[in-house]
């Protein structure tokens, strides 16, 4: 454990987890908050007897999902962004050159 790590203990579909990460407060909020929320509130979280630890896999198969959309749409930026500096670039080489 590094110095900068602390101990978290939280309550989960009615069991305790603890362990130690060195996130912040306000980000182990906002983790355990889209967690409770992809558990507790998914359509397919309210499906009768469904057991905890499937509840758990259809959270984090859901967070992996958003995961790789947002590396895709990350990707798809940075492409974009590098066009349209070329393009730019481009232009100003061509205002430049006119004299």
């Amino acid at each position: 454990m590094s110095n900068s790590e602390r101990l978290v203990e939280f309550e989960l579909l009615g069991q305790e987890y603890r362990f130690y990460t060195a996130a912040t407060e306000e980000e182990m909020q906002a983790i355990l908050s889209l967690v409770r929320q992809l558990i507790e509130t998914e359509p397919n979280a309210n499906i009768g007897t469904l057991a905890t630890g499937k509840k758990a896999i259809l959270a984090c198969l859901n967070i992996a999902s958003r995961y790789v959309k947002l590396q895709q749409d990350f990707t798809d930026y940075q492409e974009s962004t590098e066009k349209r500096i070329t393009m730019l670039s481009d232009d100003i080489k061509g205002l430049l050159s006119v004299d």
